[in-house]
């Protein structure tokens, strides 16, 4: 089983345990990025992580608009881009974008 497939599995037994859930997935990237695109986070509203999209302050802003996004329904894309000048004070090595989907699973999806 892939890392991808382990935090899919996590996030289906958090879901079958009751937990509300949000999936956070890198779909585009540019320049530098920690992550691949099609690599995933699992948020549950209680604080669960499985998984990552980034480091630094990415990942506390893609848990944070995850959070949103289960109280709401509405999935969002989310869109970071650091120069490399700034990076280090993001706690990222160099500059570069990235486009992250989060969706809510399971249960009610905003129509």
């Amino acid at each position: 089983m892939s890392d991808q497939e382990d935090i899919l599995a996590t996030a289906a037994r958090w879901l079958e345990e009751g937990e509300s859930v949000a999936l956070a997935t890198v779909v585009e990237t540019w320049g530098s990025s920690p992550r691949p695109a099609g690599s995933h986070l699992a948020i549950t509203a209680s604080g669960r992580l499985a998984g990552s999209v980034s480091g630094g302050c990415i990942e506390g802003a893609v848990a944070e608009a995850a959070r949103a996004t289960m109280a709401s329904g509405a999935p969002q894309l989310l869109d970071f881009g650091i120069s490399d000048e700034r990076a280090w004070e993001v706690g990222l090595a160099c500059g570069g974008k990235l486009k992250v989907f989060v969706e809510k699973l399971g249960g009610e999806q905003a129509a």
